[in-house]
Order: structure tokens, then C-alpha cells, then sequence
């Protein structure tokens, strides 16, 4: 009875699977294909390309990191993921002349005057028997020269920008479109501190490019950095000569 009832409970099951009595004995015969849900098996694909943010450590190091740590029982061993380095932007450094300092000054003006040399791309705060607190100034690029007095008009920490219309246009036609209004701030191209000059558009302003300094490089303000800016607009007050030579 054994005999009997075993081969036909045998078949039962190969007919429930799926498969046919011609094909259950072989072993060489075409399986059907393994399908696998793309939830399960996207976590594991992503592994062999470089996704963004992924880092794949290289085999030899996960190895001896896992051979100097201690051994945990009941417990799986991981390899950490580091976090992707921070790309570092190389600068260039600003050339140490431009940094402030006090010199000897025979210009003539009285003390307390702001002199603005375009040439040199100097600003000169004068002081008194002789002397000048001199800073590094970015100036006009060719093209946005300028040369005359005003007096300082008004003074603004982390003040907000609003581009002129010309200016909106003029670099629109390059392909760079300006914002109409930008709140102070780090990103803000104004810096830290802003002295106007009478009425015209244009100021003597801190600058999130220090790089920049001692070059010519705005469309007429005149770019300082945001810790000396900060320093002159400490030591000047509303009403204060400023003569751009």
C-alpha cells in the first residue's frame, strides 16, 4: 500500500507546482525566469553604479576596518558610510598691500576726508599731522570710470539691494538675469555696511568677493571688504567728503 500511495502523492505535487511529469525528472530543462519586485531589488541595484551621495569603500579598507573592530556577538557588522568630502573652491589670496594699515599722506585734503584713488585702487581716510588710514578698494571696470566729490549721505548695516533698471538690462543682454530686489545678507553683493554718496547710485559698499579687491571690477561702486568697511563706516559719519580722483 505504501508502494502505491507515495508515487501518486509524488505527482500530485508536480502538477500543483506548475510543472509538467515530462520536465519534473529533468534537470537540465529551461526553468522559468526568477522574477523579483523592482522594491526589493532597487535598494541592491543602486549599490552597483554611483548614485549621488552614495560611497563605495574600497575593499581592502572595509576589510581591516572590520578587523579592528571588536567582535559583537548576535550582533550583524556594518560598514559605515562616510558622507562625500565637502568640495573645497580655491581662492586667490588678497595681495597683502591692500590690507589696511597707516601711511604718510601729503594730499592736501583735510582730516576726515575720504580720498579714492582709481589708479592705485586705494581709499585714504585722512588723519591729522600727516598721516592716513589707508584701505584696498575694488573700483570701476573700463567703461564705468568715474571721478568727482559727494558727500556721504547716508549709511546702512547689511543693506538690501535693489539693482538699477540699466544695470537689470544691461546684463540680462549677457544672459544674467538680476533679482529686482535682494533682502541683506551674506549673499547679498552689498556686504556688511554701505556708505551713499550724495545722490548718485553709487557707494562705497563691502563685498562678498574679496578676492576681488584691488582690481577694477564693479560698474562704479566701490567694493571694500566686509571687515573694513565695517571699520570705516565706525570711523565716518553722514556728511562726510568723498573725493574719487
Amino acid at each position: 500500500m505504501k508502494t502505491v500511495l507515495f508515487p501518486v502523492l509524488g505527482a500530485v505535487a508536480v502538477f500543483a507546482a506548475g510543472v509538467t511529469p515530462s520536465t519534473a525528472g529533468d534537470r537540465y530543462a529551461d526553468r522559468p525566469p526568477v522574477m523579483v519586485s523592482p522594491d526589493l531589488s532597487a535598494p541592491w541595484v543602486l549599490q552597483l553604479g554611483r548614485a549621488p551621495g552614495v560611497v563605495r569603500q574600497n575593499r581592502q579598507v572595509a576589510v581591516q576596518q572590520r578587523r579592528l573592530r571588536p567582535a559583537q556577538p548576535d550582533r550583524v557588522q556594518t560598514a559605515a558610510v562616510q558622507p562625500p568630502a565637502k568640495r573645497m573652491v580655491a581662492r586667490p589670496q588678497i595681495n597683502p598691500i591692500y590690507l589696511p594699515q597707516e601711511v604718510d599722506y601729503d594730499g592736501g585734503q583735510k582730516p576726515g576726508t575720504i580720498v579714492i584713488d582709481t589708479t592705485q585702487n586705494f581709499l585714504f581716510l585722512v588723519e591729522k599731522n600727516g598721516k592716513a588710514r589707508r584701505y584696498g578698494v575694488g573700483t570701476g571696470k573700463p567703461g564705468f570710470e568715474w571721478s568727482g566729490t559727494h558727500k556721504i549721505t547716508n549709511k546702512r548695516e547689511w543693506p538690501d539691494w535693489r539693482p538699477p533698471a540699466q544695470m537689470i538690462k544691461r546684463e540680462a543682454a549677457k544672459g544674467r538675469y538680476l533679482p529686482t530686489y535682494l533682502a541683506g545678507g551674506m549673499e547679498n553683493p552689498l556686504g556688511a555696511r554701505a556708505l551713499y554718496l550724495g545722490t548718485t547710485e553709487y557707494r562705497i559698499h563691502g563685498t562678498n568677493q574679496p578676492w576681488t579687491i584691488g582690481g577694477a571690477v564693479s560698474s562704479g561702486c566701490i567694493r571694500m571688504r566686509n571687515e573694513d568697511v565695517v571699520d570705516l563706516y565706525e570711523r565716518v559719519n553722514v556728511g562726510t567728503t568723498v573725493e574719487v580722483i
